[in-house]
């Protein structure tokens, strides 16, 4: 009697057992980190356009590093850990394709958008339109450092065709990237800026004044790319596919971006003349 109630006490034991292993809740993979290097200039809006991406893809972990889009590159350029890259002017992508640092066949052009000029709410500038700048006399402009930033070297662009490279070049305050120089106008150290529309659009303490003419510079076209350190190369793919939906860019048009024809052999910077 003894025997068979220790035996059936070993088999209960088996059946919990067994019963446990069986109920036990499959092991999920972790989501898998996609990295993307952005320009300062998309922070805005990538707030609202990142969680859509998430939502559809609990796969994926996003980590952004937003900076200046020159120093992101030099930065993948030496190595850095990214897998996708979106600088604030096609022309940084240029120059990471003729290194051979693109994945070949994944660069695509997502938006573009204008160039303007800005003042301050609080201390509004004397002036409503670019045409003013030849006449009426300003202590201080804010442009972005050209040595860093896309904007920058875009503004002395428009500066130089405008013919106001005489007048303005002295008065030059420099911002290392487009928030700085927002900051810069916000706070009445410069009474006027120069910005992409996309930087300005969405900042309550900016003011548009006018926009430069489409001639007076580089086009202004937002590239993505693949590049030579991505790890996650599917998340990749995905998140510029998603890029390119029209539930995507219908949010990037509330953040002062255009919509870009998909032209992605553009490799040479347009040549400015004044």
């Amino acid at each position: 009697m003894k025997y068979h109630t220790y035996l059936s006490r070993i088999l209960l034991s088996l059946g919990v057992l067994a019963s446990t292993l069986w109920t036990a809740p499959p092991v999920h993979a972790q989501p898998e980190t996609l990295t993307i290097a952005a320009a300062n200039s998309l922070k805005d809006a990538f707030r609202k356009v990142l969680p859509l991406f998430e939502a559809q893809h609990p796969e994926i972990n996003v980590r952004v590093i937003y900076g200046p889009s020159q120093t992101l590159r030099k930065q993948i350029e030496e190595g850095a850990p990214v897998d996708v890259f979106l600088p604030s002017l096609f022309e940084e992508i240029h120059q990471l394709e003729k290194k051979g640092l693109v994945i070949q066949g994944s660069k695509r052009v997502y938006a573009g958008t204008s160039l303007v000029l800005i003042t301050g709410t609080t201390l509004p500038a004397p002036i409503g339109s670019i045409q003013d700048l030849h006449t009426v006399p300003i202590r201080r402009i804010a442009i972005g450092d050209p040595k860093t930033s896309s904007v920058g070297k875009v503004a002395l662009q428009f500066i130089k065709y405008s013919k106001l490279e005489p007048q303005l070049k002295a008065k030059h305050v420099y911002g290392e990237h487009s928030r700085a120089v927002l900051d810069l106008v916000a706070k009445g150290e410069a009474e006027v800026g120069i910005v992409y529309r996309t930087d300005a659009a969405s900042d309550e303490h900016i003011r548009i004044l006018d926009t430069a003419p489409a001639d007076s510079h580089t086009p202004i076209r937002y590239g993505v790319a693949i590049v030579w350190t991505a790890k996650n190369l599917s998340g990749s793919g995905d998140f510029i596919e998603f890029l390119l939906t029209p539930q995507t860019q219908d949010q990037l048009k509330e953040h002062g971006f255009d919509q870009a024809s998909q032209d992605t052999g553009v490799t040479q910077q347009q040549e400015v003349k004044p």
